[in-house]
């Protein structure tokens, strides 16, 4: 009403040559408290080009202002059909728009946009040192993710695609697109998968040489354990974590081959598994990375702590419609997740790893050799 009163004045005052008058009501709506109410609109006319748009009429209907409405209970937890009950008393208005078929439809629409703005940002100024790779199960589609550590240990969100980490095609196309996007690795990347040997291809042709290949030991442990009885899983489970955690690359390559050939005679299919890509599960070792920073890298489980807040908000769809579906549930889980990352365990010994890296790559020659020419 205060903006009708500036265009024509006051009710029932004269105003010397105004250019518009009120023109009664007609019913309306706007966005108030997480809904749209109905109200009675008013109208303004000018005398000369017909109607008036009140510009604080359009800044109370604007719409988006309910998509994130929306989109913040859905992250929070709140299932479309009850979305209606946790909105704020709005008085003896009528509301309307709270079904759970417009919220669905708002959630997905909003959903869609906050994943596309995301996942097409521009990775060129971040500065990565480790790279993550893992799939998560939904229904009957997979889902996987990049996730990536920066030089100050922060942790992102880089990109998803549907499919399984078992298709090469999926996942060249997952990386090649953040290297588009600008992801640089021309000084090192630690990359992190499980042993998926079409993941480890697509690593090798995006990155090449220079994606230093760290195999996830959860992963591992598991794949050994699976080929055991139950009543051997118990100490070979321990020894594997106890080796893990040994310090030295030589020690702990030495105890996982005595291990495997120990399991060779009564369990070959587990010391095969143990013996395929060993050297990779001791990768951050013979770097020489040490404590909090070597167990923080050297599994998987950023990926699966991140979509573990999928398993709360994904039990409340009961039917699975398709891997589009699929991955805006895990998106929406890890944009979640993220706004709440922790710096990785150990970031401080980051640079450690940086220079490790330049020396693996034998960059730290190259970077040298021509200041001993120039002396």
């Amino acid at each position: 009403m205060n903006e009708v009163a500036q265009r024509v004045g006051l009710r029932g005052k004269h105003q010397a040559g105004r250019q518009a008058y009120r023109h009664g009501w007609e019913p309306g709506w706007v966005v108030i408290g997480g809904c749209k109410v109905h109200v009675k609109r008013p109208r303004v006319r000018q005398k000369a080009s017909g109607e008036v748009r009140l510009e604080s009429y359009a800044w109370a209907q604007q719409e988006n202002r309910l998509d994130e409405a929306v989109l913040a209970r859905m992250l929070h937890g709140v299932a479309t059909r009850s979305y209606a009950a946790t909105l704020e008393d709005v008085g003896e208005v009528e509301a309307f728009g709270t079904s759970k078929s417009r919220v669905g439809q708002r959630f997905i629409r909003q959903m869609e946009a906050k994943l596309r703005e995301h996942l097409s940002r521009r990775l060129d100024e971040l500065r990565l040192v480790a790279l993550r790779v893992d799939g998560v199960r939904i229904d009957e589609w997979t889902v996987v993710v990049a996730l990536g550590v920066d030089s100050e240990g922060r942790k992102h969100v880089l990109g998803l695609r549907e499919g399984a980490t078992e298709n090469e095609a999926t996942v060249r196309s997952l990386l090649e697109d953040l290297v588009e996007r600008g992801l640089r690795y021309d000084q090192g990347l630690l990359v992190v998968i499980d042993g998926a040997k079409a993941l480890r291809a697509a690593v090798r042709a995006v990155f090449g040489k220079q994606a230093v290949v760290q195999r996830c030991t959860v992963h591992k442990k598991r794949n050994v354990l699976d080929h055991l009885p139950e009543s051997e899983k118990r100490w070979v489970g321990r020894k594997l974590t106890q080796t893990y955690r040994e310090p030295e690359y030589s020690a702990a390559k030495a105890a996982l081959e005595r291990l495997a050939d120990q399991l060779e005679e009564q369990h070959p299919g587990a010391a095969a598994s143990l013996r395929e890509g060993l050297e990779e599960t001791l990768t951050l070792h013979r770097l020489g990375i040490p404590g909090l920073l070597r167990t923080s890298l050297s599994s998987t489980n950023l990926a699966e702590s991140a979509l573990s807040a999928f398993e709360a908000k994904g039990d409340r769809v009961k039917r699975w419609r398709s891997g589009q579906q699929a991955e805006r549930w895990a998106g929406m889980a890890l944009l979640y997740a993220e706004s709440r990352f922790r710096r990785l365990r150990g970031h401080r010994l980051v640079p450690m790893l940086q220079e490790a890296l330049r020396r693996e790559l034998g960059l730290e020659r190259a970077i040298t050799e021509p200041a001993l020419v120039a002396g």
